[in-house]
């Protein structure tokens, strides 16, 4: 994973005056993907279905980004958005197509944050989910205060479970009838 950039300087005396422009948004490099961190005003874009100029395989954002930006809408128009801690668009790095969405249901809470992954049909079977788990998964317990990460998937739904296998996340008792997966250190890379 590439290293995070350096925060901005602070502005000097001669800085106009009035409120801060908007902060830039995170991004993680891993080996074939970069997850761009969604800032509101696209989440209310991506809701709508809409692709914000950017091409996304099989044309427009999945049902569960979909769902992941209007969230984060509805938290930032409660005033509580966390940014870094919301919605991130997969992108391969080779062509710059945006193949799902990953994500934190909210800030980290009680030492843990718990995340969630969508991907496009054509996108899935190629390791960008796992991929994609590792490197967010990994910069979450690198922040202050985190020490687990957690994620559910459906009783039903085998391939969300093979991912967070893969990603390094081990199996937990069920939480509402959900298969529970938590993750208490970096993942090894294969």
């Amino acid at each position: 994973m590439d290293p995070l950039p350096a925060p901005a300087a602070a502005p000097g005396p001669d800085a106009p005056s009035g409120p801060p422009p908007p902060a830039a948004p995170h991004a993680l490099a891993t080996e074939r993907l970069v997850l761009h961190e969604v800032l509101p005003a696209e989440a209310a874009e991506l809701v709508a279905g809409r692709t914000c100029g950017r091409e996304w395989l099989g044309g427009t954002p999945g049902a569960g980004t979909r769902e992941a930006a209007g969230l984060l809408t509805l938290a930032a128009e409660a005033g509580c958005h966390a940014p870094r801690w919301a919605l991130y668009r997969i992108t391969r790095r080779h062509d710059g197509v945006s193949v799902g969405g990953i994500g934190f249901h909210g800030p980290p809470a009680d030492g843990g944050a718990e995340i969630g992954f969508d991907l496009a049909p054509g996108a899935r079977g190629r390791g960008y989910a796992t991929e994609a788990l590792r490197a967010l998964g990994a910069w979450a317990l690198d922040q202050p205060g985190v020490h687990r990460v957690t994620a559910t998937a459906a009783r039903a739904n085998r391939p969300s479970q093979r991912v967070m296998d893969r990603a390094g996340f081990t199996r937990t008792a069920d939480v509402d009838g959900m298969h529970a997966y938590e993750l208490t250190g970096v993942p090894d890379r294969p």
